[in-house]
């Protein structure tokens, strides 16, 4: 099975759906440091940098009659700005992606965005545009939320899906099931990492650190540096017993210390490489770019897990 990826970012997504049987004939993206990590990882797949609303499919002709078109977007506005969102680069990129397959009629699209805009009425207008776009076209559509969580996630991570098929699939798609019992928890993930070190308060500190993560914020291209979100997000990281306000170049040492970490708070900051872990990349799965550049692929990304069960369930409805 082949498939389009758009707007790839560090790769989850795709990653996810190679774990599932499919192979990406072309993945797209507009940021030089994604394309990067994409051909740093996989050097034979095949990585285009363009801009979505400037991709033309008539000069990548593989493109055509491929079995899944898949797109990570950018997140479409919240429910309280949504009204505003017809100007946003966020809206642009969806329905461009829209457009990409209707030229290229996969039998099967893949959008996965907020939750919001699976049900909540301030994104009626772009279910709507959706919707009618690729009806005549003989879609049919499966809108559902998945938590990361209950894929191995260790992360509460909510994320809004579209799976739009061919009416001859349609009847054969199932929304995919969840794969672990019991979630798995910040410290249980972490552990390892905390502890590597020799800081001799590593398994007390995971054992206080038993919830699943908050979600992950990759944040603004237009702010600073990286940050794990809001306020009210980093107050849930400090009951962790990490401070959401920066990431550290290390892990903690013998005694707790991290070198790179002046704030004087007792909590503890996450690496790049710990937040990846968090996403449930693959340890031996790079980022490119510097450390903001890193986190912020990182934030953004699917889960590769959840990407992996989106595959196999189209992969199931494809091939009924």
């Amino acid at each position: 099975m082949r498939f389009v990826d758009v707007c790839s970012g560090g790769g989850g997504l795709a990653l996810g759906l190679s774990q599932a049987g499919f192979e990406p004939v072309l993945l797209l993206d507009d940021k030089p440091v994604a394309c990067e990590t994409l051909r740093m990882n996989r050097q034979t797949w095949n990585v285009l940098r363009s801009d979505l609303v400037d991709f033309d499919p008539v000069d990548f002709q593989e493109t055509y009659d491929v079995d899944l078109l898949s797109a990570g977007l950018p997140r479409v506005k919240s429910s309280a700005t949504a009204k505003r969102v017809e100007t946003g680069l966020e809206l642009r990129l969806l329905k461009a992606a829209v457009y990409l397959a209707h030229a290229v009629q996969p039998r099967a699209l893949l959008i996965e965005n907020v939750p919001g805009l699976v049900d909540d009425e301030a994104f009626d207008e772009v279910r709507a545009f959706i919707q009618g776009e690729l009806k005549h076209l003989g879609y049919g559509f499966h809108w559902f939320i998945l938590n990361a969580a209950d894929f191995g996630v260790p992360q509460d991570r909510k994320q809004g899906v579209l799976i739009a098929l061919k009416q001859e699939f349609f009847d054969s798609f199932r929304q995919p099931v969840p794969t672990v019992a019991d979630h798995v928890s910040a410290g249980q993930a972490l552990l390892a990492s905390m502890s590597a070190r020799g800081w001799a308060e590593a398994e007390a500190w995971a054992h206080q650190a038993d919830q699943v993560a908050p979600t992950l914020v990759g944040g603004s291209e237009n702010r600073g540096g990286a940050d794990l979100g809001l306020t009210g997000t980093k107050k849930a990281w400090a009951r962790m017993g990490i401070n959401g306000g920066a990431l550290a170049d290390e892990v903690p040492g013998p005694d707790g210390v991290q070198e790179s970490d002046t704030s004087g708070s007792p909590l503890k900051k996450i690496t790049v490489e710990q937040a990846a872990i968090l996403q449930s990349f693959p340890a031996d799965w790079r980022f490119a770019g510097k450390k903001t550049a890193r986190y912020r692929q990182i934030g953004h990304a699917s889960p590769p897990p959840v990407g992996r069960a989106l595959g196999l369930a189209v992969a199931e409805a494809l091939q009924a």
